[in-house]
C-alpha cells in the first residue's frame, strides 16, 4: 500500500498509513478541510503521513481530536471523506 487510505467500516473512518490504523467515529468529526500551512496550525494534532512541501494537508476535526493528513492526493482524499460523513 502506497500512502494514506481511507475507507469506512461500520460507522468509523479507518485512516491506514504504512503499519498505522487509526479508526474515528463518522458522529464524532466535526469538520474537514484543508490547511495549507506546512506543519499544520493545530500544535496537538495527530499527524499522519509524511509532510513535504508540495503535499496536501486534510485536516479532520472531531470532539476530542485533531488529525492531519498528508498526503499527495488531497482532492480525492476529501471528496471520500466527505462522502461518508
Amino acid at each position: 500500500m502506497l500512502g494514506i487510505d481511507i475507507k469506512k467500516e461500520s460507522n468509523n473512518l479507518v485512516i491506514t498509513w504504512q503499519l498505522s490504523r487509526i479508526e474515528v467515529s463518522l458522529e464524532d468529526i466535526e469538520d474537514v478541510s484543508f490547511d495549507n500551512t506546512y506543519a499544520g496550525q493545530e500544535k496537538d494534532a495527530i499527524r499522519i503521513g509524511t509532510p513535504y512541501a508540495t503535499t496536501d494537508r486534510i485536516v479532520i476535526k472531531t470532539n476530542s481530536k485533531t488529525y492531519i493528513l498528508f498526503t499527495t492526493n488531497g482532492q480525492n482524499i476529501l471528496k471520500k471523506i466527505q462522502s461518508y460523513l
